[in-house]
């Protein structure tokens, strides 16, 4: 029955946006409107493409958001814009997450692995780890699908998302203040202040402190709080605009945030299954856990525009982010259970340490666009040091893993944009990036245990190197037959750098080539807006974890190929205080064959055990010398891509009601994410994270300044898997609701 309510809603939903001429997904802000402002939606401006530029004549398929629609929306973090973007994937892995748009983006651990899905806060690249904070004083978040070969380059082989923080204001002082309270005992203070010092220069302060309780409940001998949440975070700006033609903009944002560890089950069917709890909520550890994340950003941009249009553009930044986790990883109370089970469980606990520094510079010449021919040239350098500490540790024998990697990105592009007639246009765009890692490390075993030597034995050498380039771009024809619509057909390239786990073993780029079809409408002098499109993908050299039996160590490899397709549609439209908005992605994708270490198998046959290096041939298994992989080598093709639901699709609604001059806003929101597979085996038991629909709701009361707001998400109660982490599942918020107070000045 659930399936047919999917089905049905899934017909319905497009047929509605059939009947309104739909066309790729670009979700716009949905701003507030008092009667004296008319009718229609606003206007959505992105600047991912360094110009600022109304989205729904921008031959490019993508999501954008005000601040003020993200509230509306209900989006708080990175993690759920899944819920008004089709074809995005975020899901849980501790560390990271793996972000992912039609199928492609990250779907490894590892730090010698790129995004997939580049996101830039303030147009600096993020790195994969300290990415859950909390949005305060947004401007815009816009999400690029498909690979943005021209503009981002290497790391965006499924697509991009820019997340705009607020810029300070010459116009005046201004500022607001925000409170909520809810349920788990979540309080949240938020508070902005825009400052002018002159007539060129002005401040920007915005910081946003959270907490809450843990949904969950630590039964077992460690009383842990994984899973609470305790956030601050704050952000300087400041703007010099001595003359018309430059400025110099300046940010600084640090955060700090711990969550007590991370809160997770054993997925079913996995070595430890048998002892996981009967409920999602009830966690049951034996070992303290600790999740602690430090960021610090900077960031100056000059621009400097010259008496003939051309704008010269300097972006530099700088950025360290560091986390320590302490994980419970068999996540059971496994040393009680073995006292009472004739099964001896290892007990097994991870200490880990990863700090990540990026260093970026980015130049830009750029041209104006009221002629025929306009472009765009740009230079990159990036530089990222990451380092990782990380101690396993088994029944008390550990196993040590040190690496240090040194990645440098340089890259050269353009874009070119030509007016063969007033209605048609070609965009020609092309980079060039080269990439290089320089790593080193090792895994030793026994430190501190007395037949060992005292720093224990290495096993392996981690240590290697790795250079690599691509050239990617984008070609395409754009048709505007009027100013209220445009249709496009294009080309794109995307790649994601190799790299190196030792000094015998790398791993090369991904690729993806895009073709892809698409058309913008406006409708109702401006009431409805739609966005209709396809695509289609030949997506070379996936790059995934693996069991490498020759060292008994985890590496990347390039699985396989795959080809994917699919069709993707929005609507949005307002009319007499009535905003709705609809969003719908089929997504369909085929790995192609591979063989690999199943190492769900071989952790039920050995759980807890390191997994070691592989037995002379005829030699049987002999933990922790050797482990014989044989029985736990799989061959498997035809499965869809990794973190790739077939079906997403949303759905909000909200009416503006004038009473005198105090305005009500109910509100109510609908999310679905399809079923997607999150391993290799393609087991249904342990490898695939169920669909999952979301209902949320919010009713406002606003007059003039001061807005009251009740709010409440996963009205349903859903109990739903959001990600897994090794042989642990992770699951998403429980209803969530409560009342949030804004005053704005």
């Amino acid at each position: 029955m659930k399936a047919n309510r999917q089905v049905y809603a899934v017909r319905a939903l497009l047929t509605l946006l059939s009947s309104t001429t739909c066309v790729v997904a670009m979700a716009p802000a949905l701003a507030q409107q008092n009667p004296q402002q008319g009718e229609g939606l606003e206007e959505i401006i992105v600047t991912a493409q360094r110009r600022e530029e109304n989205l729904q004549k921008v031959a490019v398929a993508a999501t954008a958001l005000s601040g003020q629609g993200l509230v509306e929306k209900g989006v708080t973090r990175v993690d759920e814009l899944q819920t008004v973007v089709p074809s995005l994937s975020v899901t849980d892995a501790g560390l990271t997450q793996n972000v992912n748009i039609r199928g492609i983006g990250l779907a490894s651990g590892s730090p010698a692995v790129a995004n997939g899905v580049a996101t830039y806060v303030d147009g600096i690249f993020q790195p994969p780890i300290v990415t859950t904070s909390s949005f305060y004083d947004i401007a815009t978040v816009e999400v690029l699908r498909g690979p943005q070969g021209t503009f981002v380059g290497s790391n965006s082989t499924g697509g991009a998302i820019f997340i705009n923080t607020r810029n300070p204001s010459l116009a005046g002082v201004e500022g607001s203040i925000e409170g909520s309270i809810g349920n788990y005992d979540a309080r949240s203070v938020e508070a902005v202040l825009n400052l002018p010092l002159s007539r060129t220069l002005a401040i920007r302060g915005a910081g946003k402190w959270r907490t809450r309780d843990s949904f969950y409940t630590d039964i077992g001998s460690a009383g842990s709080s994984a899973g609470r949440l305790d956030e601050l975070s704050g952000r300087f700006g400041a703007l010099w605009k001595p003359t018309e033609s430059f400025q110099a903009l300046f940010k600084l944002e640090a955060a700090d945030k711990e969550t007590g560890g991370y809160a997770y089950r054993p997925i079913t069917g996995t070595a430890y299954a048998a002892y996981r709890t009967s409920d999602p909520r009830l966690i049951d550890y034996d070992t303290p856990t600790q999740n602690d994340e430090k960021a610090i950003q900077a960031s100056l941009e000059l621009r400097y525009e010259l008496g003939s249009g051309i704008t010269l553009r300097s972006l530099s930044g700088y950025q360290n982010k560091r986390i320590f986790n302490l994980y419970d990883s068999d996540a059971t109370n496994a040393a009680r259970y073995s006292l009472a089970d004739s099964t001896r469980l290892a007990v097994s606990t991870q200490q880990q340490f990863v700090r990540e520094r990026v260093w970026t510079q980015e130049f830009n010449i750029i041209s104006p666009t009221d002629q025929d021919l306009s472009w765009i040239v740009g230079g990159y350098y990036q530089r990222n040091r990451i380092d990782v500490i990380i101690e396993n540790r088994s029944n008390g024998f550990p196993t040590d893993i040190l690496i240090d990697n040194d990645k440098t990105t340089t890259g050269v592009f353009g874009q070119v944009t030509y007016k063969i007639t007033p209605q048609l246009a070609l965009d020609v765009g092309a980079r060039y990036s080269h990439f290089s890692v320089t790593g080193g490390g090792s895994v030793s075993i026994g430190r501190g245990i007395p037949t060992f030597p005292p720093n224990g034995l290495q096993v392996a050498d981690l240590s290697g190197d790795h250079k690599d380039g691509r050239m990617t771009g984008k070609v395409s024809l754009n048709w505007t037959p009027d100013e209220n619509n445009l249709f496009y057909a294009f080309v794109a390239r995307g790649y994601k750098p190799g790299g190196s786990n030792s000094l015998v073993s790398e791993f090369d780029p991904e690729t993806v080539i895009d073709y892809e079809i698409g058309w913008k409408a406006t409708m109702l002098g401006g009431a409805v807006r739609t966005q209709l499109g396809a695509f289609y993908y030949d997506y070379n050299a996936f790059q995934f974890d693996a069991l490498d039996p020759a060292t008994g160590q985890t590496a990347v490899t390039n699985l396989t190929d795959a080809k994917v397709k699919g069709i993707e549609a929005q609507v949005q439209a307002r009319v007499s205080g009535f905003t709705f908005d609809a969003g719908v992605a089929f997504v369909d994708s085929e790995l192609g064959d591979v063989t690999f270490v199943d190492t769900r198998a071989y952790a039920r046959a050995f759980p807890g055990v390191t997994p070691a290096v592989q037995c002379p041939t005829g030699q049987a298994s002999n933990p922790p010398t050797c482990i014989d992989y044989t029985p736990f080598l799989r061959t498997t093709g035809g499965g869809s891509n990794l973190y790739s639901p077939k079906w997403t699709y949303n759905l909000g609604a909200r009416y503006d009601l004038w009473v005198g001059d105090v305005k009500i806003t109910p509100s109510v929101s609908y999310a679905y994410v399809g079923p997607q597979w999150t391993y290799i085996g393609y087991s249904p038991i342990s490898d695939r994270l169920p669909s999952r629909g979301l209902l949320g709701a919010r009713l406002g009361v606003q007059n003039g300044d001061l807005l009251v707001e009740a709010y409440g998400t996963n009205l349903t109660d859903e109990t739903y898997v959001s990600g897994q982490f090794g042989d642990n599942e992770f699951y998403g918020a429980p209803r969530e609701y409560g009342v949030r107070v804004r005053y704005e000045f």
